[in-house]
């Protein structure tokens, strides 16, 4: 009997609550006056359309122990970065749905400052400061480099990014070429990384392999070939 009922209890899912949060996810995008409208609704679309597929979704609610938490941050000039949707603990699918709705909806309040990519970052990390979950992420997107302000090393050696990943999407396309800066300056932190886009015409296929990646690191494995025996001597 006592047998039986562990193996109840073992079998009833766990709810996200119980779990507790395992990833608190900032999703900061660029929106500085080298994002024209088209690409603004590129980013704020593509986004919002990643959280509607079946793969995400799954990602998200058909994995035992996943519990992520989100918000979305738009980041352009030195003193104008905002969070645009609040945070919500993405745990069903008419949440899930609520939050792409959202994305989807935000107008986009600053559209002439310049890329303080230092101060989005700082912010970012300002809204992890505090949240119970056992691993913060920032999903920093962008089409350029730091041109205003202080940069991302100031804030990291203030220690502004301890415990935190910060990984990054560069979108091709404006000079100077964002992704040597985003390798060498953006992403950091354990497991970070970054993507790039062509343009924003691969962004919405860019942020959704991103996502899958960030929330869980089986995405991330990939089958290499088996090492090939020496052939035997004659």
């Amino acid at each position: 009997m006592r047998a039986l009922l562990f193996l109840l209890i073992f079998l009833i899912p766990v709810s996200a609550h119980a779990r507790g949060c395992t990833l608190a996810l900032v999703l900061a995008t660029d929106t500085s006056s080298s994002i024209d409208e088209d690409e603004y609704a590129a980013q704020m679309q593509g986004l919002a359309g990643a959280f509607r597929t079946d793969v995400l979704r799954e990602a998200l609610l058909g994995t035992r122990g996943i519990h992520v938490e989100a918000t979305v941050v738009h980041w352009s000039g030195y003193r104008h970065q905002e969070q645009v949707v609040p945070w919500t603990a993405l745990t069903g699918a008419a949440i899930i749905d609520d939050f792409a709705d959202r994305i989807a909806a935000v107008p986009r309040a600053e559209d002439g400052q310049a890329t303080a990519l230092g101060k989005g970052l700082e912010f970012s990390a300002r809204l992890l400061h505090g949240r119970d979950c056992d691993r913060h992420i920032i999903d920093l997107t962008g089409d350029g480099v730091n041109n205003f302000g202080i940069g991302p090393h100031y804030f990291a050696e203030r220690g502004d990014f301890d415990g935190i990943t910060i990984n990054g999407l560069a979108i091709r396309g404006a000079l100077p070429d964002p992704e040597p800066y985003f390798r060498e300056h953006v992403a950091r932190g354990p497991g970070a990384f970054v993507m790039v886009a062509g343009g924003y015409g691969e962004y919405a296929e860019a942020i959704l392999e991103k996502l899958l990646r960030e929330i869980s690191p089986r995405y991330t494995l990939r089958v290499t070939p088996s090492p090939r025996l020496p052939a035997a001597g004659r």
